[in-house]
């Protein structure tokens, strides 16, 4: 029998023809025009983020704008989606949480840094980058900090570069679920208008589309089970 949950390439793409006649083609059709869309090569770490609206929206922001995968580092506080802001965006999204270190936050940043991301602090106390200047040269995880102290000291020391968005008014920043939403906006408009190779491989592609299959079809579980064995 194929394992339900680890499937092989070749089991992976059996499943995916499979499970399509489970959906409607306009559904299957918008799955393969958003994965076409979806990246990696811009990554979103959020460090101790506590007020759910605002987490859930960031992921509502990383949805729209075809950010796939974000990381979660929970040291004190323990991060919770509010279903009516995310509005289900979540279960389109890879969310990494890091919680069983002393110090998630490190356990993060290397994890970060052994997948190649340059590591961009966002802050206002910092004059580097804006959203308009920072280079794309190398995949990029923007790490984002709580709402009213920003990112810990370890964070900033283990950031490559910093970014801001200039301000010209009175107030010092922006609500991080507004900000973040301005950076990924623009640097993902950046990434698709240049000729970068931004796009996920055809094998991410699959492990994605059979998973949103699952998460789309009711007792997606059992039907994946009957179909196996059918095949064993």
């Amino acid at each position: 029998m194929y394992p339900v949950n680890d499937p092989t390439v070749s089991q992976t793409k059996e499943l995916i023809e499979y499970l399509k006649g489970c959906v409607t083609e306009k559904r299957f059709e918008k799955f393969q025009a958003t994965l076409g869309l979806r990246t990696r090569y811009i990554t979103l770490a959020l460090e101790d983020i506590y007020q759910p609206h605002n987490a859930s929206a960031v992921l509502r922001s990383c949805d729209c704008f075809g950010i796939q995968d974000v990381h979660i580092i929970e040291n004190r506080n323990k991060y919770e989606v509010n279903p009516d802001v995310a509005l289900g965006s979540s279960k389109w999204l890879n969310l990494i949480r890091y919680n069983g270190s002393e110090d998630n936050t490190i356990s993060c940043m290397i994890n970060l840094k052994k997948q190649g991301y340059r590591l961009v602090a966002t802050t206002p106390h910092k004059d580097d980058f804006t959203p308009e200047t920072l280079p794309l040269d190398q995949k990029t995880a923007l790490i984002f900090g709580t709402e009213l102290t920003g990112l810990t000291p370890m964070a900033l020391e283990m950031a490559d570069d910093f970014i801001k968005i200039p301000m010209v008014g009175f107030t010092e920043s922006l609500n991080i679920s507004v900000s973040a939403a301005i950076f990924i906006q623009t640097l993902t408009n950046r990434l698709r208008s240049s000729d970068i190779s931004w796009q996920l491989s055809d094998v991410e592609k699959d492990s994605l589309l059979l998973n949103w299959l699952k998460q789309s079809i009711n007792k997606s579980e059992m039907i994946i089970r009957g179909f196996l064995e059918k095949q064993g």
